[in-house]
């Protein structure tokens, strides 16, 4: 693993509860909300001097982020994703190693897949009565894809804090 466990266990008490906003959010409203991605990328601008190794890592970072959101504003625009998904995903990128891309890969399709089960599981049975004015109940074929991004980030800096460089 790439990333270190310093940078992993100094991002975790702040990142960790955006994402659980974020898969909260889009669940209640099929919405990934800008003040939770600006969060994202604000604890990114504080605390990624202090955690990261150096100042050329930390501005790379920047530069991943920029070019993450291009890409999402293409996907974006052929309808591929929803906008909160590539802002999210863009305010993500600074945190992932660039060495860390095949394990994020592996994380985000398992962690897809369960959410994906558990989503459809809850929407077809009555566990959807707990949280009966949830707008993804109502979506069809649309899924909360934040679900899926918020706790694979916290998986990956997770799996980073215990098993780090």
């Amino acid at each position: 693993m790439s990333q270190t466990a310093h940078a992993a266990w100094w991002f975790l008490p702040f990142v960790l509860p955006l994402c659980l906003y974020v898969a909260y959010t889009d669940l209640a409203r099929m919405k990934i909300t800008n003040k939770a991605v600006m969060a994202l990328v604000a604890v990114y601008v504080l605390i990624g001097p202090i955690a990261l190794p150096s100042w050329e890592v930390y501005f790379w970072g920047f530069a991943y982020m920029i070019a993450v959101l291009l890409a999402g504003m293409v996907l974006n625009a052929i309808g591929a994703m929803g906008a909160g998904d590539a802002k999210f995903i863009a305010a993500a990128a600074p945190y992932i190693a660039p060495g860390d891309i095949g394990l994020l890969i592996s994380v985000l399709t398992g962690v897809t897949l369960a959410a994906f089960a558990t989503h459809r599981l809850a929407r077809a049975t009555s566990l959807r009565d707990l949280a009966p004015d949830w707008v993804s109940w109502h979506q069809g074929n649309r899924f909360p894809m934040g679900l899926a991004l918020g706790p694979a980030l916290a998986l990956y800096l997770c799996l980073a804090a215990l098993k780090g460089a």
